[in-house]
């Protein structure tokens, strides 16, 4: 990706054109300096289409079944006339900093819906689990008309934070027997969720899954206040077998309609808006200092002396963004 025409981008994106979707996502994931100004002038351009999609976050532990729920879901949205898109943050190694999963390739048949868009990102060195420029990303599959987003996160602590910062529903996907571990719950994990869902509901577990379903809703009773004023659900499916999932979307149109009476989703937007630019401007203070070879010998220096316990890190941040800031007014 040499050389941009934006505009032309742009109409492709707008248009729905699969492949302008792509080079677009791309672009914006791109670290080049002269690619990140293309970027800006296509999210500018995409601006003009403001995103009404419902954007869906979804987060649970490995091996609950996150992939074959989205497939079965999204098949499921797709036959309601829905456009749907998913984005699916891989975790990456932290030496090639490749993808591992590779969610695509089990969204099978999800992968080949003409309505459907599947873009698996690797997460990188960002924490959370969440990949740096997935809010970019969400304005771009929207802008291209897709109606439903999902953001699928690898559930590795500060994940399930960092994408309610970025969606309208925070649904938490749990194995039967996850009851077990309510003594461990992070209540910062029950205070985001509006919709939990038990997977697995079929065979010999489902019974544990009823089970499981029920000490959750005890739970998100006793440890949810009555703050925002919607009541968490708690519902078992089965992704393998397509049972549940109608009831899942259910709920999340219920969920929709009162985060819009309510006001709920004009101030929550807002306020995302917000943390989205204070996030822009710390990667950039950031991106700046790294980029500057006049700030390298100090920030070698404040780093070793850092590590070795000779300056706390608060005051070696305050020195070389002084130094930054100083030598530009």
């Amino acid at each position: 990706m040499s050389s941009f025409d934006v505009e032309a981008l742009a109409r492709g994106v707008c248009g729905g054109e699969r492949r302008a979707i792509a080079r677009a996502i791309t672009l914006v994931e791109s670290t080049h300096s002269d690619h990140q100004s293309a970027a800006a002038d296509l999210l500018e351009r995409l601006s003009n289409s403001p995103g009404k999609a419902l954007r869906i976050g979804l987060s649970g532990a490995p091996g609950v079944g996150k992939s074959t729920f989205i497939e079965s879901f999204g098949t499921f949205l797709v036959g309601r006339g829905h456009r749907i898109a998913v984005l699916a943050v891989d975790p990456s190694s932290a030496v090639s900093g490749g993808s591992i999963l590779g969610d695509k390739t089990r969204m099978e048949r999800l992968a080949v819906e003409p309505r459907a868009y599947i873009r698996p990102t690797p997460s990188g060195m960002s924490l959370g689990g969440v990949a740096r420029r997935t809010r970019e990303t969400i304005r771009i599959v929207e802008a291209a008309g897709f109606d439903v987003v999902i953001v699928e996160t690898v559930g590795v602590g500060q994940s399930e934070a960092a994408v309610a910062a970025m969606t309208d529903i925070f649904v938490l996907l749990l194995s039967p027997g996850a009851g077990d571990e309510l003594q461990g719950i992070k209540r910062g994990i029950v205070e985001l969720a509006h919709l939990a869902l038990v997977n697995k509901a079929d065979g010999d577990l489902a019974d544990e899954a009823r089970r499981t379903a029920a000490e959750y809703r005890n739970a998100f009773r006793m440890l949810t206040g009555s703050g925002s004023g919607w009541k968490v659900e708690v519902h078992t499916c089965s992704a393998l077998r397509g049972s549940g999932i109608a009831e899942a979307w259910a709920c999340i149109e219920r969920y929709r309609d009162w985060y819009e009476t309510t006001g709920t989703r004009t101030r929550m937007r807002s306020e995302q808006a917000r943390g989205w630019l204070w996030s822009e401007i710390a990667d950039s203070v950031r991106m700046t200092i790294e980029s500057r070879d006049d700030l390298k010998g100090l920030v070698r220096t404040l780093e070793e002396q850092v590590a070795a316990g000779k300056t706390p890190a608060a005051v070696a941040a305050r020195r070389i963004i002084a130094a930054a800031f100083e030598s530009v007014t």
